[in-house]
């Protein structure tokens, strides 16, 4: 193993035998006759790399992609199926939220039990209790049984223990996404410190935020397989425009199996509802925004009743692309999707007028939106 390597993983494939309930009625045994022989599930395939000490690396992917079999093959909770892994220092993980605690015992002897487990011996111990009770910010409900915890409470005891112990390697899996705001600060800025003062840290974290800001490195892993490794910002832009795509035909393939209806929203900014406008301004600028999951999906305006015409600009909407990324990924260009457009109030008699925008598809309708206002 090469010195300035942390963590070294070649040739690595890992899958899982499927087990099913063995048939145990002459009616199960006709029905899953063909069930005899063994399935596997290929998890991880052919993974190689290699991570430098004192590297903060972020291992993202979607569910399902195998990062925390990843995670849990380096602690060597589980062993690969092929290839090897080695590890070079004195390694923690935080994995699952509370193990290696027991439910009937306090917060305080689970430290000593959980410390140990990671080396540290009785004096060792007594020597940092104090601090990792006040990072923790349990107060008194150290010494109630932890069974009486909430996931908050358990994630910070279990932090608490895993910074103390003075691991060369630390890995963590999703587990700060529990916890409050406060805290998860307060965690990410020990991490900050760990990774200044040269530890090793792996984390798989969905929050990309997190990892630009936090690692030095990421790897992207792609249904099973290693597919990028480098800069953050490249890497997670490259994840993103997949999981866009991915999404975009996941939901095509639904919508023309009859599974989901296409579907749409849109807004307008201006004017606003039951707003007053001033004619004398002469032009006036309506604008707002729309978007949609149907690539036959077309907007339409319409001034009491009557459809307007108009020439309409699309423009840059970071804004609503960042609020439906969830919903509308692969569907949206953040390039068009508002809408503007100049209309001459002139042209218009004083009083109300009703505004209305429809996205279509075809002829159906798949969102509008009206408003009221006066012309003055």
């Amino acid at each position: 193993m090469d010195k300035t390597n942390a963590i070294e993983v070649r040739n690595m494939s890992k899958q899982f035998k499927v087990e099913y309930d063995k048939a145990n009625t002459l009616k199960t045994k006709l029905i899953f006759w063909n069930r005899k022989k063994p399935e596997f599930h290929q998890v991880l395939n052919n993974i190689n790399l290699n991570i430098k000490k004192g590297e903060t690396v972020a291992l993202i992917g979607v569910n399902g992609s195998g990062k925390s079999t990843l995670l849990k093959l380096m602690t060597k909770i589980i062993y690969p199926t092929k290839g090897t892994i080695e590890t070079d220092g004195k390694l923690t993980s935080l994995l699952e939220l509370g193990a290696g605690f027991h439910p009937d015992f306090t917060g305080r002897e689970n430290i000593y039990f959980n410390a140990s487990i990671f080396g540290l011996t009785r004096k060792e111990i007594d020597a940092r209790i104090d601090d990792i009770i006040e990072f923790s910010e349990l107060g008194e409900f150290i010494d109630n049984p932890i069974r009486t915890y909430s996931s908050g409470m358990y994630m910070r005891l279990a932090f608490s223990v895993a910074i103390n112990v003075d691991a060369e390697i630390l890995l963590i899996d999703e587990i700060l996404a529990v916890g409050d705001q406060h805290f998860q600060e307060k965690c990410y800025n020990k991490l900050r410190e760990l990774r200044d003062s040269n530890k090793t840290i792996v984390i798989v974290t969905h929050s990309l935020e997190v990892v630009k800001d936090l690692c030095t490195r990421v790897i992207w892993i792609y249904k099973g397989e290693l597919r990028l490794d480098g800069d953050p910002t490249y890497v997670v832009d490259e994840y993103l425009e997949q999981v866009a795509q991915d999404h975009k035909q996941e939901r095509q393939k639904n919508i023309e199996s009859g599974k989901q209806k296409s579907k749409a929203v849109v807004y307008i900014d201006s004017p606003r509802d039951i707003s007053k406008v001033d004619a004398t301004d002469k032009q006036h600028l309506f604008k707002g925004w729309q978007i949609s999951d149907s690539d036959d999906a077309t907007i339409h305006f319409y001034l009491d009743g009557n459809p307007m015409d108009i020439k309409v600009d699309r423009t840059y909407r970071k804004d609503v692309y960042d609020a439906y990324f969830d919903h509308y990924v692969g569907f949206m260009d953040v390039n068009t999707i508002g809408w503007q457009f100049q209309y001459d109030l002139t042209t218009l008699e004083k009083g109300k007028h009703k505004f209305k925008v429809e996205c279509k598809e075809k002829e159906c309708i798949l969102a509008s939106k009206e408003i009221e206002f006066e012309n003055v």
